[in-house]
């Protein structure tokens, strides 16, 4: 099991660094609303994996974490969290090409299929109260406190 579990941990830290480029997520209707930093250091101010930053502090409105917030409530339909949102938030990179939808809806067609996505559909309910710890276990690098 503990094998298992160190394949699976070392397969994600791979898919992620096989992203050279940032990827963003973007919520609204219009998918213009910025929303945090998907592969970044939790030690960067803009990562959803850090826990002082605004976008990985589960109480700030424009954080996934957030599950009273409108993007992080799995009743929002602009929540990847609810299955049947209107809106869910797109993943670009820096130059704005799309990378999928954030969304746990599995019959999305434009539902972002790569690695760490998938981890974040099955484990968004603990990941959004332990976000450090998390990025950890997902991206095997030790948890640097912030400046």
């Amino acid at each position: 099991m503990k094998r298992v579990m160190f394949i699976l941990i070392l397969s994600l830290f791979f898919s992620f660094q096989s992203y050279s480029q940032t990827l963003q997520i973007f919520g609204g209707q219009k998918q213009n609303i910025y929303l945090g930093c998907l592969n970044c250091s939790n030690i960067e101010k803009e990562s959803i994996w850090n826990e002082k930053g605004n976008y990985g502090n589960n109480n700030f409105s424009k954080s996934i974490w957030n599950s009273t917030g409108i993007y992080g409530s799995p009743q929002s339909n602009y929540s990847p969290w609810n299955r049947n949102a209107k809106y869910p938030p797109a993943l670009k990179d820096t130059n704005g090409e799309f990378y999928g939808l954030l969304s746990t809806n599995e019959v999305n067609g434009y539902r972002a299929e790569f690695e760490l996505a998938k981890k974040l559909y099955e484990s968004h309910t603990m990941i959004k109260n332990d976000v450090n710890g998390w990025y950890y276990k997902i991206f095997g690098q030790s948890v640097v406190e912030n400046k």
